[in-house]
């Protein structure tokens, strides 16, 4: 299956514009990040680094390296997008200082904001990861 052959560059090219995109809302549209927002680019940014050196080579031994930076910041992405939309998770208040959890800077079609979209970015790479062919 062809597919397969490319999961690593395909999980490297949504990493870099998962990075891209938390770089275009910070610091060219003035958007101040969360801590929960730090915390996730903490996770998102070395994957665009090494899924790039891994898809050049194609290493597909990086899946366990991968996989746990991916599951992780899905785990808090979806925390981050469930304290903003769901009333009974905001009382948690993980940040207690600097710009609150619970802000929408963007709220498309009701459901996408940037947390949402970093959970889409972070089960996308996990997903590929998963179904990166492994070497033999």
């Amino acid at each position: 299956m062809k597919f397969r052959e490319y999961t690593l560059y395909m999980a490297w090219i949504v990493a870099v514009v998962a990075t891209l995109g938390s770089l275009y809302f910070s610091e060219i549209r003035g958007y101040i990040p969360c801590e929960l927002c730090w915390y996730q680019r903490i996770l998102m940014y070395p994957l665009s680094i090494i899924l790039g050196i891994a898809a050049y080579n194609t290493e597909t031994s990086i899946k366990k390296y991968v996989l746990p930076l991916s599951i992780f910041g899905g785990f808090i992405s979806l925390f981050h997008y469930l304290e903003q939309k769901v009333p009974g998770f905001a009382s948690i208040k993980p940040c207690t200082q600097g710009v609150p959890c619970n802000i929408d800077y963007i709220n498309w079609l009701g459901f996408i904001t940037i947390p949402f979209l970093a959970l889409i970015a972070f089960t996308l790479i996990t997903v590929l990861m998963i179904l990166t062919k492994s070497e033999k």
